[in-house]
């Protein structure tokens, strides 16, 4: 059986978030994810440098909340370059 690819953010791609704006419209942010940042105790956002179809506000950072996420578009898929720190030493150094 042929095991799937992981789907999963990554930083330096560009994606396009569709999320809630208020109760009768949706908001829309397109932009490069650089992360995932806490929005005080409990809640965690998607932190995303907005692109060109901004305007002025091109190259600033934008935090979506994950609770009004509705959908992300993968427009760039980057690999994930960050190292595995749970893996152990190849050796014993002594």
């Amino acid at each position: 059986m042929n095991k799937k690819p992981e789907v999963e953010l990554t930083e330096g791609s560009e994606y396009k978030i569709t999320s809630l704006g208020s109760r009768e419209s949706l908001f829309e942010t397109e932009g490069t994810f650089k992360g995932f940042v806490s929005i005080g105790m409990d809640e965690t956002g998607l932190l995303i440098q907005l692109n060109y179809k901004h305007g002025d506000m091109e190259g600033k950072m934008r935090i979506i909340p994950l609770h009004v996420l509705l959908a992300i578009d993968v427009l760039e898929a980057k690999p994930n370059q960050k190292k595995d720190d749970n893996k152990e030493m190849s050796h014993y150094v002594g």
